[in-house]
């Protein structure tokens, strides 16, 4: 009886462990894929499955959902030698289980990486300007170029977003340094614009001076050529008028020497008493 119950317990337990290795439950959203002796057999669709036991064995368990891959922020140089710092966040399906597994040997992996060269290779054609305000160019030459390879991985790429593209932090600190430089160049620039525009306005009004002045010279020299002509014609052959009017002019002239706040000593000439009786007896006469 020992014997028997033992035997009994034995084939109770085989035939546990035979229906837990021939039925499968997979639940919604998943797929997973059957081997038979080491080589696939089958795909294992949502629900209940019957295998094979001690032959067939799960070998992986893909989620067929929309698969969210976060590439890592990583450091690209642009055409004009800018580093700049980008990362971006990828949105997959596997539409093919077969080749997701057999086709590439980390696909989640792969197509991270190749979305981080693509990137690469991308934005180095780019000047550093051109690289900062193209995210969809970016974007959409990224999806195009990795669609192919995900095909033949059995994967669909749904979408490709840039997370973020900004300058390192040398770089910020150098374009910082150039927008001072700039914004000095363009304050001495002004500031030079400046000075010459008002040593042009002053040379104008210098010139405007010189012109003002001469004329007023000219108009002076044909006022007194005029009252020389008159004094002339009025005097006629006679010279008692003229001595008469010198002698005022000299008289004028030597009370004005006088008035002066800077004369300190006036000389007067020694014959000067001759010189006016000589001048003013001969106009009386």
């Amino acid at each position: 009886m020992g014997a028997g119950f033992v035997f009994v317990v034995a084939l109770l337990i085989f035939a546990a462990v035979t229906l837990a290795k021939g039925v499968r439950i997979v639940p919604q959203g998943e797929e997973w894929i059957v081997e038979r002796l080491g080589k696939y057999s089958s795909t294992l669709v949502p629900g209940l499955n019957i295998l094979v036991p001690y032959l067939d064995r799960v070998a992986y368990k893909l989620v067929t959902k929309d698969i969210i891959l976060d590439v890592q922020e990583q450091e690209v140089i642009t055409r004009d030698n800018a580093v700049i710092l980008i990362n971006a966040i990828a949105f997959i399906k596997i539409t093919d289980p077969i080749k997701a597994v057999y086709g590439v040997t980390d696909f989640s992996e792969a197509i991270r990486n190749m979305i981080m060269t693509t990137l690469r290779s991308i934005t180095g054609d780019m000047d550093l300007d051109q690289a900062l305000s193209s995210r969809d160019k970016i974007k959409a030459r990224l999806r195009e170029s990795i669609a192919d390879e995900a095909i033949d991985w059995g994967l669909t790429v749904k979408s490709v977003e840039i997370q973020d593209i900004k300058p390192s932090e040398s770089m910020v600190r150098a374009m910082e340094a150039q927008a001072s430089a700039e914004r000095e160049r363009k304050a001495m620039v002004t500031k030079a614009e400046g000075t010459k525009q008002s040593a042009i306005l002053q040379a104008e009004a210098r010139l405007e001076a010189a012109k003002r002045d001469a004329e007023a010279q000219v108009t002076l020299a044909e006022a007194s050529a005029e009252a020389i002509r008159r004094v002339a014609a009025a005097i006629g052959n006679q010279d008692a008028p003229m001595r008469y009017m010198l002698g005022e002019k000299y008289l004028a002239a030597m009370g004005r020497l006088a008035e002066s706040d800077n004369a300190k000593t006036v000389v007067l000439p020694a014959d000067i008493q001759e010189s006016l009786s000589g001048i003013l007896g001969r106009a009386r006469g």
